[in-house]
């Protein structure tokens, strides 16, 4: 996996520029304005070559924080089957795979025995309806998430959102928050054949702006996201705050682990 190269391109551009110090004739200055330039051509020419093309931005627990409005429209459905409410703390744990699995995976949770297709699927419409009418009742952006997706766009790098949330919720999330004018693509689960961890959406995203995965960043906050990352070779960036406790974060072992969206563009 190839690391983020800011870094590491300056400290090559040193190592080949400086030894011409020897093979320049002239005065001191003279050398040393001959370096100076060779430098900032060296710098330039590096950095553009390994400059990110593509950020690619999970949603849930990463640009919004939806588990609220998730936790209320399926604790709605659980009081209608007349089972225990989950709260969010609960219903968080199960978020980043579709709203059928969460469905399916909070009532197993309450239930002796996994439930049948025809109870998930009664379940799924009622929690369809509520999650429609509840969408943005208390969800949030997390704190600069604007300025960073506004700044990336503003600088010429290309964003997509990679999600396994359905469309028919993305499109609505994404416009509420006023932050969609800044995706130049969005695959929410129900875009293509395959969804994360699967590689598939993010190579296909790659694919559409004509973007080498070396070129590309992965940013998330659960296996879903590192796992599609790391399978199409992808860098990967997991943002700490989301959905994911610490242990699992460390068992993921992402390329880089952020708190916010401002060390994001410092990084990038």
């Amino acid at each position: 996996m190839q690391a983020f190269p800011r870094t590491r391109l300056k400290i090559l551009s040193h190592q080949l520029v400086y030894p011409a110090w020897q093979l320049v004739d002239g005065p001191r200055n003279s050398r040393l304005r001959t370096c100076s330039f060779l430098l900032k051509i060296l710098d330039q020419v590096l950095s553009e070559a390994n400059k990110v093309k593509l950020v690619i931005f999970d949603l849930d627990g990463t640009l919004i924080d939806t588990a609220p409005d998730l936790a209320y429209s399926m604790d709605l459905v659980m009081q209608e089957l007349e089972l225990p409410k989950q709260g969010v703390s609960k219903v968080r744990r199960h978020i980043g795979n579709g709203v059928r699995r969460l469905v399916e995976d909070v009532m197993s949770s309450e239930l002796q025995n996994a439930p049948d297709e025809e109870a998930v699927d009664k379940a799924l419409d009622a929690f369809i309806g509520h999650y429609h009418e509840h969408l943005v009742r208390q969800s949030r952006l997390y704190p600069g998430v604007s300025r960073c997706l506004q700044g990336l766009h503003s600088s010429g790098i290309k964003l997509a959102c990679v999600t396994n949330k359905a469309k028919a919720f993305t499109e609505p999330l994404l416009a509420h928050f006023r932050i969609d004018e800044y995706f130049d693509l969005v695959l929410s689960g129900d875009s293509l054949p395959k969804k994360k961890p699967d590689p598939f959406p993010l190579t296909h995203a790659c694919q559409q702006f004509a973007v080498e995965v070396a070129d590309c960043v992965m940013v998330g906050d659960s296996s879903n996201d590192i796992l599609a990352a790391r399978n199409a070779g992808i860098r990967s960036v997991c943002m700490s705050y989301g959905y994911s406790d610490a242990e699992t974060v460390k068992q993921l072992k992402p390329d880089v682990v952020l708190g916010s969206c401002a060390e994001l563009m410092d990084l990038l």
